[in-house]
């Protein structure tokens, strides 16, 4: 189990994050939220990558505009989610996920991974701050508006076929701007398959994708 802390960002914004993991970790994570806020998905993440030896930091996103916010999965926390993630500026959780990685253990290699909203920030992490190593991205749905952006450290990406909220058009494009990127696309899965406290969870996509995300940040962060 971890502990909450409070970070203080760039811009001098105070946000709490969740940590876990060895305080003398050689590896460490940023974990990214999804739009559901560091819930007890987002913690129970974190306690995973822990429990393997990183030092993990997941800061608290919404407290830009609302602190403590922890949602479910129903279709009313889903509409809540996105309408608290609409009234942040993209410079914020950059600024956030910055913070973070300066918490992490000294000397610690980073990385960084995030899901759904969260997949699209660890992209801008890869590609709008030199902080991190390697970065993992499942199911960012931003991820292609943004897709010609030059990232400063190796990526893995991961997406559902039949995601409802990313066609896999914008999957190709991606692929199409990111010849150095690697992309994984699962069968019949959907947004938020690895997620087992959503509807939409896969166990095998799910755990072919964490294999493959342990692979990488091994890699590329020793």
């Amino acid at each position: 189990m971890g502990t909450t802390i409070t970070l203080t960002a760039a811009d001098g914004h105070s946000l709490s994050a969740y940590t876990a993991g060895p305080v003398k970790a050689t590896r460490g994570l940023v974990v990214v939220q999804e739009i559901f806020g560091v819930n007890s998905h987002m913690r129970a993440v974190c306690d995973r990558l822990a429990s393997r030896g990183y030092a993990v930091v997941c800061p608290a996103l919404f407290d830009r505009v609302e602190r403590g916010v922890e949602l479910g999965y129903t279709a009313q926390d889903v509409e809540r989610g996105r309408a608290l993630r609409g009234r942040i500026a993209e410079a914020g959780p950059v600024a956030d996920i910055e913070a973070a990685a300066e918490a992490l253990p000294a000397g610690a290699r980073r990385g960084i991974i995030g899901f759904c909203w969260g997949g699209t920030i660890a992209w801008w992490g890869a590609t709008r701050t030199a902080r991190f190593a390697a970065a993992s991205c499942w199911y960012g749905g931003g991820i292609a508006a943004t897709r010609t952006e030059t990232p400063n450290c190796p990526v893995q990406m991961h997406f559902g076929e039949n995601d409802a909220s990313i066609p896999l058009a914008d999957v190709d494009a991606i692929r199409e701007a990111q010849k150095d990127v690697e992309i994984f696309v699962y069968p019949k899965a959907q947004h938020g398959f690895g997620c087992d406290a959503r509807a939409s969870f896969d166990p095998g996509a799910a755990e072919l994708a964490w294999r493959r995300t342990h692979a990488f940040f091994d890699r590329h962060l020793g």
